[in-house]
C-alpha cells in the first residue's frame, strides 16, 4: 500500500500514484508500459495475473524496472506529516527524509518501558522523565549480589535464594542450548553419512565397471590374437607344413640307418648336428609375434631342405638308386605319419667315409 493523500500537503502529480492502490507510491516499481506501481501493489497482483492492470499487456515479475530518475525527484521532494502526528508531532518533512526523522529525531515516537514488569507505553521524548519515577525501577543490590533489584523490594531481597532462582534458570537456559546442539550436530553427521555412503557406492559401481572394462579388453585381445594366428596358418600352409614337420622331429641322439657311398653297407649313424639349433629358431618363431622373423626362419629351411635334396640325389645315383624327391605341398598333406617318418630319414643320407674299410 502507497501513503495517504491526505498527508501530503500541496497538490500531487496523477503520475505519482499507484494504478492499483491510488496512493502516492511507496517503494515503486515501473512496467515496460510505463505504468507505476507500489511494490508491494504489483507483486500481490502478478500472483493472479500476468498482465498489467492498466493496458492488460503481458507482464512478468521480472519486467518490472525502477522508476525514472525525474519521477523519483519529484516524489522525493513531496511534503508529508509524521506516522506519529496522532500521537502529537507536527513534523512536516521531505518523503525520502521521513524514515531518518521516525528513527532519529521524531520524540512522539511509541516506547515501552525498559523496567522489568512495567507495561505502559509512552512517547520517547518522555521515557527518561518516566524512568525516575516508575515504580518498577530497579538498581544493583547494595549487599553485594549483583543481581537487579526493585527499590520497592529491596528490603525483602534475600540474596541466596535469588543466587539459586539466577542459576537454575542459567542451567536450564544452558541445557536447552546443548540439546539444540547435540540435535543439531546429531543432524549434520547423518548427512554427512548419507554423502558418504552414496560416495561409497558410487566408487564401487565405478570401480565395478571399470573392471568389466578390463575383462572384456582381455577377452577381445586373446580373440584378436586368436584371429591373427588363424589367418597367419591360412595364409600359408607351406609354413604349417614345414613348422609341423620339424617339430615332429627328434634331434638330440636320433639313431639313423644310412648306405655307406663306398661298400653300398647299411650301418647306423648317430646323428648330432646343428638341427637343436634349428629346433630352437623354430621355436622362437613359433613364439614369435613378427611375420618378418617367421619368414626368415622359413626360407632357411626351405634352403637347407633344397640343399640335402642335391646332396643325396647325386650320391644315389653313385649308388645305382634312383633319387628322391621331396614330397609337394598336396601330397605332403596326405602323408601319414609312418610315411613322414621315413622321409625323415631318407632327407638324412648322405655320404660317410667307411671306417670297417679302413
Amino acid at each position: 500500500m502507497g501513503f495517504d493523500i491526505e498527508r501530503f500537503s500541496g497538490k500531487i502529480n496523477e503520475g505519482l500514484l499507484c494504478s492499483i492502490c491510488r496512493d502516492v507510491l511507496e517503494e515503486p516499481l515501473q512496467a515496460p508500459c510505463e505504468h507505476a506501481f507500489c511494490t508491494s501493489c504489483i507483486q500481490a497482483w502478478l500472483t493472479h495475473y500476468n498482465s498489467c492492470p492498466e493496458d492488460r499487456l503481458t507482464l512478468w515479475p521480472s519486467d518490472l524496472k525502477p522508476i525514472f530518475r525525474y519521477m523519483k525527484n519529484d516524489l522525493d521532494a513531496l511534503k508529508i506529516r509524521c506516522d506519529n502526528e496522532t500521537r502529537g508531532c507536527k513534523a512536516l518533512v521531505r518523503l525520502d527524509a521521513l524514515k531518518t526523522h521516525l528513527k532519529e529525531e521524531c520524540g512522539y515516537v511509541k516506547t515501552s518501558c525498559s523496567n522489568e514488569g512495567c507495561q505502559e507505553e509512552l512517547n520517547k521524548r518522555d521515557l527518561e522523565s518516566h524512568l525516575k519515577t516508575c515504580k518498577f525501577q530497579t538498581a544493583e543490590c547494595s549487599k553485594g549480589c549483583g543481581l537487579k533489584v526493585n527499590k520497592n523490594e529491596e528490603s525483602e531481597h534475600n540474596c541466596i535464594a535469588e543466587l539459586r532462582k539466577a542459576l537454575i534458570k542459567n542451567q536450564k537456559e544452558n541445557e536447552g542450548k546443548i540439546r539444540e546442539l547435540k540435535k543439531e550436530m546429531e543432524s549434520r553427521l547423518d548427512s554427512h553419512r548419507v554423502h558418504m555412503v552414496y560416495k561409497e557406492t558410487s566408487l564401487q559401481n565405478q570401480i565395478e565397471d571399470l573392471n568389466l572394462k578390463v575383462a572384456e579388453l582381455l577377452r577381445e585381445t586373446k580373440s584378436l590374437k586368436a584371429q591373427r594366428r588363424e589367418e597367419l596358418l591360412r595364409e600359408d600352409p607351406e609354413r604349417t607344413e614345414i613348422l609341423e614337420w620339424l617339430r615332429s622331429l627328434k634331434y638330440q641322439d636320433e639313431i639313423a640307418e644310412r648306405y655307406c657311398s663306398s661298400c653300398n653297407k647299411r650301418y647306423l649313424h648317430v646323428r648330432k648336428d646343428t638341427l637343436h639349433c634349428l629346433n630352437d629358431q623354430v621355436n622362437q618363431s613359433c613364439t614369435s609375434r613378427c611375420p618378418k622373423e617367421e619368414e626368415a626362419v622359413l626360407s632357411h629351411i626351405r634352403c637347407s631342405r633344397g640343399t640335402k635334396l642335391r646332396s643325396w640325389n647325386g650320391t644315389s645315383a653313385g649308388t645305382g638308386q634312383g633319387p628322391l624327391h621331396a614330397p609337394t605341398q598336396s601330397e605332403g598333406s596326405s602323408l601319414n605319419r609312418a610315411l613322414a617318418e621315413s622321409w625323415r630319414r631318407t632327407l638324412d643320407i648322405s655320404s660317410s667315409p667307411c671306417t670297417n674299410q679302413n
